[in-house]
């Protein structure tokens, strides 16, 4: 796990040496174990290094292949690399990780090398003799990998502040990817909040030559093959698959434990962590004294059954209300989540450890969200979408008055979106500014917005083909979880040179289970299908206990201890050109006021933004 970042420079740059180490040192908490860098005519590359696996000198990047011709940068963890090594039997490697091995199958089969990577990665190698720079990202979009064209050339890297920092573009929020942070939490790839910067989308390589670039797709989640195995065939491969993801990401050179919530994903990692080592797992729990919240009890349940070497971390509400501050710098990218990532990750480095597995992934693969019987009930109702739609607004309009009042804009989007196909019945499901309030704020909303901003016509077609649950799968995968959950579970851990694996995101699995047909899906208990899979593995309690959680106190910290910071924002976004002041003012009025449809979370989206723009300058 490390940072990476580069340029190419057919145009001539001023002083690049200089603004290249200015890129690393801005992610230096991605890689304290070392520092590279590699320059010629048209490409400057720099990396810092995690030590994961092989800790020696020989691990250090930018890495040569051994005739000279290929260089390149790499972060991630390639987990079959043992296995693609012995294909590669010609090949002299130095060293005993990795990184040698990518250079080496890159080397021998190009672009296909990405084909027989189990793992996550975003990387860049150039050619010397052709005189080109391949980029590539993993197929679900763990590891980040952000760039923008300068002309005829390209800068990139980990993170969007090390873009920033080389001076190479004007930084500028994007007015449409403003709308889309203001909609969905975030903004989903390959936008970014800023103008002209972009991430390469998940499954994809890119190359750039000549100045010219393009980019192609590699893998798509949308591409699975339907599963005719009856229910307990399904279930054995289930856990075959899991367990061989789980076993894969405990390779390491270094501590390596697992979060522990006590919840069914974490627990199933853990006890498959525990099947397949020798040695105690390490498992990291927080609990709070508050014990209406506390889930420490199924955590040590856990820790128990398996004989983990187990640690429990003690938080309370303060403590992420002191831990604010780091928390806000650590962000690289808007989001209205990830201080929670951010403290545990934390707590978690502080005891040694410098690899952690997660649970992150069961509920989008196992249908765990209310999203996913939400979605399903809409798109069985097909004879609704074939009334005029004149009627259904007005129908619209009369179920509005028997839900919840800050319930009614989604259920009157839902009943008047023009089908009930994928593109326009599931983005009604993850937004949090409704079309009306975003045109209040900033005077305009770009009717456009549909998934066709995220996939291909064609790639479409073939998830409106998947099974009800595959398709919400999809939705969340490509949207929420890889622009919010896998973005801020990579900052805030990186931020602690902590590297954070997460199983249920293994290709393969999701491959699998993307395939499922709904009816051996469909639970009727909590992730049904994974437990069952699971066999005895999971105790009763963990599977059938109440759904808890901490709920921190965010509207009464904004009311507060919070509230001067919270009010400078408001106050300076305000005077910003992006929104018109009055409506952002009147918005936080309404907060104060308790207005039920003015809920925390949409001023706190707010706040970020400014707090973002503040630290970097912009």
């Amino acid at each position: 796990m490390c940072g990476i970042a580069g340029f190419t420079s057919k145009t001539p740059v001023d002083r690049p040496t200089e603004k290249l180490q200015g890129m690393i040192d801005m992610m230096s908490h991605r890689g304290p174990d070392a520092e590279g860098i590699f320059e010629d005519e048209l490409v400057h590359l720099g990396h810092r290094r995690l030590s994961i696996l092989d800790l020696t000198e020989v691990g250090n990047q930018p890495i040569q292949d051994h005739s000279g011709r290929y260089t390149m940068v790499f972060n991630g963890e390639i987990y079959n690399y043992q296995e693609i090594k012995t294909e590669l039997k010609d090949y002299p490697f130095k060293g005993t990780g990795d990184t040698e091995m990518i250079l080496a199958a890159y080397r021998a089969w190009g672009p296909d090398c990405l084909q027989k990577f189990n793992g996550m990665f975003a990387l860049a190698i150039w050619d010397e003799v052709e005189q080109s720079l391949f980029i590539a990202r993993d197929r679900l979009g763990i590891k980040p990998f952000y760039y923008a064209r300068t002309g005829e050339d390209m800068v990139f890297a980990s993170e969007i502040r090390s873009i920033i920092r080389s001076g190479l573009i004007p930084p500028e929020i994007d007015p449409l990817s403003l709308q889309e942070y203001l909609q969905y939490y975030s903004v989903n790839s390959p936008r970014t909040i800023l103008k002209n910067v972009f991430q390469l989308k998940a499954g994809h390589f890119g190359v750039w030559k000549g100045g010219h670039f393009h980019q192609e797709s590699f893998w798509e989640i949308a591409d699975t093959r339907e599963n005719t195995q009856n229910l307990d065939e399904v279930k054995k491969e289930v856990r075959a698959k899991l367990m061989a993801a789980v076993a894969r990401r405990m390779i390491s050179d270094v501590p390596l434990g697992a979060f522990l919530s006590g919840g069914i994903d974490s627990s199933a990692i853990v006890a498959l962590m525990a099947e397949a080592s020798s040695q105690p797992v390490h498992t990291f729990s927080v609990v709070f004294q508050e014990k209406e919240f506390d889930e420490s009890a199924f955590s040590r349940m856990i820790a128990k059954k398996y004989r983990t070497a187990h640690h429990p971390i003690l938080l309370r509400p303060e403590d992420f209300l002191h831990e604010l501050e780091p928390a806000l710098e650590a962000m690289d990218h808007p989001t209205g989540d990830g201080i929670n990532s951010y403290v545990v990750s934390q707590a978690t480095k502080r005891e040694g450890f410098t690899v952690a597995l997660s649970g992150l992934g069961g509920d989008e693969l196992f249908a765990g969200y209310p999203v996913f019987q939400q979605y399903k009930k809409f798109k069985q109702a097909q004879s609704l979408y074939q009334v005029p739609l004149g009627l259904r607004k007005l129908g619209s309009q009369a179920a509005g008055t028997l839900v919840a009042k800050h319930k009614v804009a989604r259920l009157q989007e839902l009943m008047t979106v023009p089908n009930a196909q994928f593109e326009h019945l599931y983005p009604v499901f993850r937004k949090l500014f409704g079309p009306a309030e975003i045109e209040q704020l900033t005077g305009s909303y770009a009717k456009d917005f549909t998934l066709g901003r995220i996939f291909e016509p064609e790639t479409l077609r073939k998830i409106d083909q998947l099974p009800i649950y595959s398709q919400v799968s999809v939705g969340e995968i490509s949207t929420y979880t890889q622009n919010v959950l896998l973005r801020d579970t990579d900052q805030m851990s990186m931020a602690h040179s902590l590297e954070v694996r997460v199983p249920f995101f293994d290709h393969e699995l999701v491959e699998y289970v993307m395939g499922i047909p709904d009816v051996l899906k469909h639970p009727s208990f909590p992730k049904q299908l994974l437990v069952e899979s699971l066999g005895e593995l999971l105790p009763h309690e963990v599977v059938h206990r109440k759904k808890m959680g901490f709920v921190f106190p965010w509207p009464i910290w904004m009311k507060n201890e919070l509230k001067e910071m919270c009010e400078q924002s408001i106050a300076r976004l305000a005077e910003r050109d992006l929104m018109k002041g009055d409506t952002v003012k009147s918005f936080w009025q309404a907060f104060l006021s308790d207005d039920p449809q003015v809920i925390w979370m949409k001023l706190w989206m707010l706040v970020i933004l400014d707090q973002w723009m503040l630290r970097n300058g912009i």
